[in-house]
């Protein structure tokens, strides 16, 4: 479940980041990818939209700094083994995927020539960030779609293959802003034993040697269920309502830090005992 330490940052932001202002988050995305220095690719798979959203991205990445931005767009498979696009990917410091549809992505991209160059480059250290749809993509079982705003049931959620970026986890985005606390939980109930984060909207979490640290306006929730007490999702079907007991609520602002191997907050650079310490906690 944890990233390896030497891969590259993962930077994983929960949609409608600040692209006008500071810029704080984009900001830290380039200064990780190599900051002056940073050769970023945007790979606009997940949208129909790709000139419009890749050229706003290269506004932004060229005023913070960015020596150099380019669009990769991709909108078949057969685009998954384009020697430009490999080219472009195998000299990036930094990949970064847009919003849409995360359905998009993998359909296009998974298991494709383009998706091996990328992974590539992620274990030799360049950083990988995603938002929205890209966000939601990192982990190897992604959320395809799901209903907000809804108690828990798993007919809510549809599950399927992420990009593996940072597996054993379950990622949602515009998280209290679409209210899809019921529908990680649903996700989580289908994948046991794994983290579920939802991002709020102009946030991220940086991921750097299996810790977390979260950045932004908004939080990070974390769902732990491996130590629920009890769940009735064997017993129900899928329309019947979820039961979980003693489940772990953590939500971590901006500032926060978070262990993956231990599955615990950390503060003062420990990891801590007791996430009441430092966090809201609560059973579910």
């Amino acid at each position: 479940m944890s990233a390896s330490e030497n891969k590259g940052p993962l930077v994983i932001i929960g949609g409608a980041e600040d692209k006008e202002g500071d810029c704080q988050i984009l900001r830290e995305f380039v200064r990780r990818a190599g900051g002056t220095k940073a050769r970023i690719v945007i790979m606009t798979a997940a949208t129909e939209l790709p000139r419009e959203v890749g050229e706003n991205y290269i506004r932004v990445f060229e005023r913070l700094g960015a020596e150099d931005v380019r669009i990769v767009d991709t909108t078949n498979r057969d685009d998954g083994s384009s020697s430009s696009a490999l080219e472009a990917i195998d000299k990036a410091t930094g990949i970064f995927f847009t919003g849409g549809d995360q359905a998009r992505i993998t359909s296009i991209l998974k298991d494709t020539q383009v998706d091996a160059a990328i992974h590539k480059r992620h274990s030799e250290g360049a950083t990988i960030g995603g938002t929205s749809a890209g966000a939601a993509v990192m982990p190897d079982v992604m959320i395809v779609e799901g209903d907000s705003e809804t108690n828990p049931r798993i007919e809510i959620v549809d599950m399927g293959p992420g990009m593996a970026f940072l597996p054993g986890v379950v990622i949602d985005q515009h998280f209290s802003q679409r209210g899809r606390l019921g529908r990680l939980i649903s996700a989580l109930a289908q994948q046991p034993a794994v983290l579920g984060f939802g991002i709020d909207e102009n946030t991220a979490m940086v991921v750097t040697d299996n810790q977390i640290e979260v950045i932004g306006e908004g939080s990070v929730t974390v769902v732990d269920e491996s130590e629920a007490i009890h769940s009735n999702v064997e017993q129900i079907l899928k329309d019947e309502p979820l039961a979980i007991c003693g489940a772990k609520l953590h939500i971590l602002p901006h500032g926060y830090k978070f262990d993956l191997k231990t599955r615990k907050p950390i503060l003062n650079g420990q990891s801590v005992m007791n996430a009441t310490d430092v966090t809201e906690e609560t059973n579910i």
